[in-house]
Order: C-alpha cells, then structure tokens, then sequence
C-alpha cells in the first residue's frame, strides 16, 4: 500500500453495481484516496450520470455481471488497465416472500447477480492480479447473511455464499500476494430502507416514524449506517495490508459477535 495523503494513488479499481447507492458512494471514497475508478453495471444511464458526477477520475463499462460473455467482454474491454482494486458490489434484492412462495426462478436470479456475478468477476481479474503478485478484492456481503430475516431467504442464503467465497478464496491466492475480505453491512439509510418502513407500516398499522425506531431500536448506536460509512469502510480495509479472509461487519451495532 502506498503512504502519504492519497493512499490509494496510482491504482486502478473496479467496482461492480457503481452506477448508484453503496457502488458509487464506495466510488467516491476511492476517489477520494486517489484512485482511478472504473464502474460497472447494467443501467448505462446510471453509470453515465454517476461518472460524471464524480468527475474525469471515473469511467464506466456497462455489464452484466451474471452474464459470462459480458464479463469476459469486460475483462478484454480492460485489458490495457492494470486492476489492482476489485470491489464486487453488484447485487439485488430479490423477493420479499415466505420461501414456500418463492419460485426457482426468482432463487436463481438473485444468486445469479449476487454470488455468480462475484465468481465471474474474480475469474477474470485474479488472473492478473496473482501474476504480478498484488491486488485487493473486497466482496460486498450483508449482516444478512448471519442473522434472521423473514421472507427474504434468497437474498440472505447468497449474502452468506458471498462470505464463504471470500473465506475461502483468501486461502487460494493470499499466498500469491492477493488479499481477498468482505465487508458485511448493516441496513443502509436511503431509499431501499424508507419503503421498507412504509410497507411495514402499512402491516402493522404503525406510522412510518413507529417502524422506523422500532427497527433502529435493535442497534447499539439507534441507528442505520450511511453510504458514506460504507464507502469508508472499504478504504479503511485497503489500507490493512494484513488484512486476508477476512469478514467485516458495519452494522452499527446491529449485529455484534
């Protein structure tokens, strides 16, 4: 890791899902530590607005993470770059269902983007990274994966592949000079999170401010994490070089082990 004020400059990363909330605040950070930041996603409106936005450090790629052809296509796209920051990002949210509900197709949709997408990705990055013997890979996992949540079985089985993936992994190529963690956060504040507590209103006859500090209730700080935190949080372990297989909760105090 390089020292100094931009800890991060030099190198090139790549995020997955940039194109807006935790992908483009995760982006800004890196910015800020002075990378260079290519984004990925499938909305190219997305990642042309976010690129920018965030200015001439930023550039995009559409694609398709689940989807072989368009990550190999990526990786040719990028051949002339030297990727020594992965950060997979991408995901979804999938059904919010009992699992008696939920058909096979939404099952494989969600673990097509989430774990699939991470798999593709690294495939086609590590091989460069391993050959020079550096380079940094954080997947974006979820609390999720480690605690209850009702009607959402997809989406937490994937989350808590996503972690024995990266565990995993880091055993593969740390011994080649490659870091391999995830970082697990809590519920994020935003968009995602205030129709949550719409709906849960809705179910239980509570107003949108009952739900909501009910829910934040269960966290040490009475609170949800930001973007921002989260885009912190990702510098913050690039800049622990000793840092390998490991699993990093952001949770506010949500979840606490």
């Amino acid at each position: 890791m390089t020292g100094g004020t931009a800890p991060l400059a030099g190198r090139t990363a790549l995020v997955s899902g940039g194109g807006s909330g935790l992908g483009a605040a995760i982006t800004s950070a890196l910015l800020a530590d002075g990378a260079r930041v290519v984004i990925t996603g499938r909305n190219e409106r997305n990642l042309k607005e976010t690129a920018s936005r965030l200015g001439p450090g930023v550039s995009h790629r559409v694609c398709d993470v689940s989807d072989p052809a368009e990550v190999a296509a990526l990786a040719d796209s990028l051949a002339g770059e030297e990727i020594s920051v992965l950060v997979n990002n991408a995901g979804i949210a999938g059904p919010v269902a009992p699992l008696t509900d939920i058909t096979a197709d939404d099952w494989d949709e969600v673990f097509a983007v989430n774990v699939r997408g991470v798999f593709l990705m690294c495939q086609a990055f590590l091989p460069a990274m391993t050959a020079r013997g550096a380079g940094d890979v954080i997947n974006i996992a979820s609390v999720s994966g480690k605690r209850p949540l009702l009607r959402r079985t997809p989406y937490c089985a994937s989350k808590m592949a996503v972690i024995g993936l990266t565990t995993t992994l880091a055993g593969e190529v740390g011994p080649l000079g490659v870091t391999v963690n995830s970082l697990s956060p809590g519920p994020v504040s935003g968009p995602r999170m205030a129709r949550n507590f719409h709906l849960e209103a809705e179910r239980t006859g509570s107003s949108y401010e009952e739900a909501e500090a009910a829910f934040v209730s269960r966290s040490a700080l009475g609170r949800m994490v930001t973007e921002e935190e989260v885009g912190a949080a990702v510098t913050a372990m690039l800049r622990m070089p000793g840092l390998c297989g490991a699993d990093i909760d952001l949770s506010a105090g949500m979840v606490a082990r």
